[in-house]
């Protein structure tokens, strides 16, 4: 196993424990004498690892809740349930909270510790690719409100977070490609040699699934996991150096008063979208609205966060371009880049609101201080920048 720590000046206060196998997990417990336990319901009745993981909880004596996480139930009422389900069980001071999930998961139970008797401790198990290399990473926790992204939240440091790969093992594709998406965001930030590999990986990858599956008439699930087994020890490599990535610049800033901002990149294009999607689909919901149909939706399949993401990284590198060579091709250099990256990846990037509904959007989002807002722009692969731009700035650079 290898151990990556997250710092608070010299002093250790996170650690990011990496396993081959989710054994590894039973070691991370011991210290603790009183744990409860959220998991995922999904994750409890499709993961293979999940019987393992429920056996290990049992030996150590964990009290378990099952939840169904979703964007709809990302919410204060399901922070409180929590809260409620823990008291119930007389859960002291002295508990910690293990979150077995995604980012949903590990960010509705990491709200729920830290409000719960004014915070108790809290530890993550992610299940998904995205969750690996981001969301379970760095102490960000939080909830949705009144339609927005992860609005209310705090930030406070699990006492670790073990990243097992048997976990992704029943992870649908799209599912995992959104953490694909996270993972190159990850490299774009900082690179180390790392950004090519995983697109390089991820393009031979998607090159074998369509050769077994469109060729060969294979069932796509067993193909799929066949190819993450058959890649496994580079996967795990790029998922321990992304982590490493995102734990130096929580290290170095954990409450994003300067460089963690940079791990926003895509982010605040992404909210957007999310949210514009969301609103979309309630719209359809809607009895009153007569003729809307799937057909009219921009996402008619919804858009997952990492999908949000690749688009607004690709947004975010258009800006870029017209930011610092003032180059107004429809197409620019970074932008095509990145953006043919992540077609191969089979991801996409495309955006289908325009720049002034974004920016209705941006205006709420979180990052925003006054009139301006903090875009992190790449200047190049590994090289980004975070810069203060009002939203009217951003209208005329993106026209």
């Amino acid at each position: 196993m290898e151990q990556i720590n997250i710092y608070s000046g010299k002093k250790a206060v996170s650690r990011i424990v990496t396993g081959d196998t989710i054994t590894g997990l039973e070691a991370c417990l011991q210290p603790y004498r009183s744990v409860f336990a959220i998991v995922d319901r999904n994750v409890a009745e499709k993961c293979p690892a999940a019987a393992t993981l429920m056996e290990i909880l049992k030996r150590s004596k964990v009290k378990v809740r099952f939840i169904d996480s979703s964007e709809q139930t990302k919410t204060l009422e399901s922070v409180m349930d929590i809260c409620a389900w823990l008291l119930d069980n007389n859960a002291d001071r002295d508990a910690l909270l293990l979150a077995a999930g995604g980012g949903i998961t590990t960010d509705m139970a990491g709200f729920a510790a830290c409000i719960y008797k004014r915070g108790v401790r809290f530890a993550y198990v992610p299940t998904t690719l995205l969750s690996q290399v981001d969301a379970a990473i760095g102490g960000k926790t939080g909830v949705n409100f009144d339609r927005y992204k992860n609005i209310l939240g705090i930030i406070r440091q699990p006492a670790f977070t073990y990243i097992c790969p048997q976990m992704l093992e029943s992870l649908p594709k799209r599912d995992f490609l959104s953490g694909v998406a996270e993972m190159l965001k990850t490299f774009v930030i900082e690179d180390n040699g790392n950004y090519q590999k995983a697109a390089d990986l991820f393009f031979d990858i998607q090159s074998e699934f369509h050769v077994e599956v469109m060729m060969y008439g294979k069932d796509e699930e067993s193909v799929w996991k066949g190819l993450l087994q058959k890649h496994r020890k580079s996967l795990n490599q790029l998922i321990a150096a992304a982590a490493r990535v995102k734990a130096g610049v929580v290290s170095r800033d954990q409450f994003e008063k300067d460089e963690r901002r940079k791990l926003n990149l895509g982010h605040t294009f992404a909210h957007a979208i999310e949210t514009l999607a969301q609103k979309e689909v309630l719209a359809r919901q809607d009895s009153s609205i007569d003729g809307l149909s799937a057909e009219d939706l921009h996402f008619p399949d919804g858009v997952t966060h990492g999908e949000a993401v690749a688009i607004g990284m690709v947004l975010a590198a258009r800006l870029a371009d017209r930011y610092y060579r003032n180059d107004s091709n429809e197409t620019t250099a970074l932008e095509a880049k990145i953006s043919n990256d992540l077609w191969d990846c089979d991801i996409p990037c495309y955006c289908p609101y325009s720049i002034e509904e974004l920016a209705a959007i941006m205006k709420k989002d979180k990052k925003a201080e006054g009139d301006r807002i903090h875009f992190v722009l790449p200047r190049s692969i590994g090289e980004v920048e975070t810069v203060e731009l009002t939203l009217e700035d951003v209208c005329i650079l993106m026209k």
